[in-house]
């Protein structure tokens, strides 16, 4: 594939409008009504997405929403991929007399988007869209290269209002099959783990309420796992985790069967703890039954803004300010009989 150009195509995808962006190595298919979501991300080398796809699969525009998924509306058509979470991430809770939704407003908005680059060496897309309850404005550059096999973000989050205002930023990236399976192995550079105060699912495979040194996290049958090996079906789990006090910002999660890598990269000053959703088989409740995946998702608080606030760790905006950050995600591929090799 070397020396095929870069292109910028658009299309349909179960009726939602899509926006790919393509160099020799990556295809990166984008929903622009449909919160931006990063819809695919193919290496392709090996024709493989990274990108964890719902078993139940995407809904066309004004479907009903999932059955489980009650009035979050984040679930109502989740359909896996990678969304942005802005400006709350976790639970829904209330800023300033507002009720601000589970995993905040921007993933559930329509975005416009523009050409900013098509050109045989780059291509680039410009996304932006502005919430409804809170003063936000985010803009999301999308960019391709000719030779490389990295997608860029430069990304910006712009305070509208005439007041300081708080947020809470993430990133909500999941792995999946047929990139994650059995031996897949994760890293990030955490110095430790934290568990959520109560068990996710009865099926959760980790002690609620701990904090341990990264990697390893105690099991609520007793003993300890190291969370960077990645199990099948047969683990029947279901687990929330929190890797913290980050050393730099990136996570990685290779398979070395197919000698492919996927490679997470941010401002660890800005996207300080790492979400890792963990439904490796016991993902039983709806709406969520039956995924198999791996969220490997950067977050600046792994608190509600609420809760975030009252912990210091909110962000915050003054009147007209702007906020610039960039992440970079990458395939690496390999020759699978050389093994994976160390993170870098």
């Amino acid at each position: 594939m070397t020396g095929r150009r870069c292109s910028l195509r658009t299309g349909s995808l179960v009726g939602w409008d899509s926006v790919a962006l393509e160099n020799d190595a990556l295809r990166v298919t984008v929903l622009p009504a449909k919160g931006a979501d990063i819809y695919e991300l193919v290496d392709l080398r090996s024709d493989i997405d990274v990108l964890f796809k719902a078993p139940w699969g995407l809904k066309s525009p004004g479907a009903p929403p999932r059955e489980g998924s009650g009035d979050v509306e984040f679930l109502w058509n989740y359909e896996g991929g990678w969304q942005e979470l802005l400006p709350n991430a976790n639970d829904a809770c209330s800023y300033r007399g507002i009720e601000v939704p589970f995993h905040g407003e921007v993933a559930t908005l329509p975005w416009e988007w523009e050409v900013v680059r098509d050109k045989p060496d780059e291509v680039a897309v410009r996304f932006s869209t502005h919430c409804r309850k809170t003063p936000f404005r985010l803009e999301r550059l999308m960019r391709l290269e000719q030779g490389k096999a990295q997608l860029v973000l430069e990304e910006t989050v712009r305070n509208d209002s005439d007041h300081a205002a708080h947020l809470v930023w993430g990133h909500h990236c999941v792995v999946g099959p047929p990139f994650l399976e059995p031996g897949c192995r994760l890293e990030l550079p955490a110095r430790a783990v934290v568990t959520r105060p109560e068990v996710w699912e009865e099926t959760a495979r980790l002690a609620p309420g701990q904090t341990e040194r990264w990697p390893h996290a105690r099991l609520r049958a007793g003993g300890t796992v190291d969370l960077r090996e990645v199990p099948g079906l047969e683990a029947g789990s279901h687990d929330d985790v929190y890797a913290i006090d980050l050393e730099a910002g990136w996570v990685s999660v290779t398979n070395p069967s197919r000698g492919l890598t996927f490679r997470l990269a941010w401002d660890a000053d800005l996207f300080t703890c790492v979400v890792l959703w963990q439904p490796y088989g016991g993902a039983n409740e709806l709406p969520l039954s039956g995924s198999y995946a791996l969220g490997i998702e950067p977050w600046t608080s792994r608190h509600c803004l609420e809760q975030a606030l009252a912990a210091g760790e909110a962000v915050e905006l003054a009147a007209g300010e702007s906020l610039a950050t960039s992440l970079y995600a990458t395939l690496e591929s390999s020759d699978p009989s050389a093994g994976a090799g160390e993170a870098a």
